[in-house]
C-alpha cells in the first residue's frame, strides 16, 4: 500500500499533508469516541485522544515533506525524536487536555523554528479550532458516573490505612477503589481518596460517623466524582 504522499505531485505535497490531517482527524474522531464510551473516560481524555492523532500527525507530514532530499534518514529521525520529547517538560502535573496542547505548542515551535511559519499558523489554528469545538460537545461530561462519589479522608500518619476502613466499606459501599494517596501538614497527615458507590443513597452519614471513629475525627468529606480526579 503506497502512501497519500504518492498520489500527489511534488508541488502539491502541502496539499497531500493537509489531506491527511483531516483524514487523521476523523479516524481518531471515531477512535477517541469508542474508547471513551468503553473505559467511561472524561471530556478531558476524550479531546487528548484526538488532539494527540492530529498533532502527531502534523509533525510528521511536516517531516516527511520538508526533511527529504539533503536531509538524511537519521537526521530526519533524530529531529521527529527530539521534537516529541520535549513534551515531557512541565513544571506542574496538568490535566491530559493540557500536556497535549503544550504538545501542539512545540510542535507549532518547531515548525516556525524551521522557518514554515505559513504551515505552522496552519497548524495553530486547526488545532485551536478543533479544541473549541471539541469541548463545546455535550459529551463526557461527567453524568456516566451518575452514582459514583469521591470520598476524601484525613488519616493520621501513624493509621495504617491498607485495610483499616475495609470492614466499613464493605457494610455501607457496593463498590470502592483508593485512586489517591497523598501527604499534608508536613507529612504529619495523610489525604485519602476513594471512589465509591453507596449500597444506599441515604447512608452518608453513617458512613462518615463510622469512619471518624478511625481517623481520630480527622476531616471527611463526600463529593461528586467526575472522573477528572484521577490522572491519565
Amino acid at each position: 500500500m503506497n502512501s497519500l504522499f504518492k498520489y500527489f505531485a511534488s508541488s502539491n505535497h502541502l496539499l497531500a499533508a493537509l489531506v491527511i490531517i483531516g483524514i487523521t482527524l476523523v479516524i481518531s474522531f471515531v477512535y477517541a469516541l469508542l474508547i471513551s464510551i468503553k473505559l467511561r473516560s472524561t471530556k478531558s481524555f476524550f479531546i487528548s485522544l484526538v488532539l494527540l492523532s492530529v498533532v502527531t500527525s502534523a509533525i510528521i507530514a511536516v517531516m516527511t515533506i520538508f526533511l527529504t532530499g539533503e536531509t538524511s534518514n537519521a537526521m530526519r529521525i533524530v529531529t521527529i525524536a527530539v521534537a516529541l520529547g520535549l513534551v515531557r517538560f512541565r513544571s506542574t502535573n496538568g490535566r491530559a487536555e493540557e500536556m497535549v496542547l503544550l504538545f501542539a505548542s512545540v510542535a507549532i515551535g518547531l515548525l516556525s523554528g524551521l522557518g514554515y511559519v505559513v504551515v505552522s499558523a496552519i497548524v495553530a489554528i486547526f488545532v485551536a479550532i478543533i479544541y473549541i469545538l471539541l469541548a463545546h460537545l455535550k459529551i463526557f461530561e461527567g453524568k456516566r458516573f451518575r452514582d459514583d462519589k469521591l470520598l476524601k479522608i484525613t488519616i493520621p500518619e501513624s493509621l495504617e490505612y491498607s485495610e483499616v476502613f475495609d470492614d466499613t466499606f464493605k457494610r455501607y459501599l457496593s463498590d470502592y477503589e483508593l485512586i489517591e494517596v497523598k501527604t499534608t501538614d508536613l507529612g504529619s497527615l495523610f489525604k485519602l481518596s476513594y471512589k465509591i458507590n453507596l449500597k444506599n443513597k441515604f447512608g452518608e452519614k453513617e458512613l462518615i460517623d463510622e469512619l471518624r471513629t478511625k481517623n481520630g475525627n480527622l476531616e471527611i468529606s463526600i463529593l461528586p466524582y467526575t472522573g477528572d480526579e484521577r490522572n491519565i
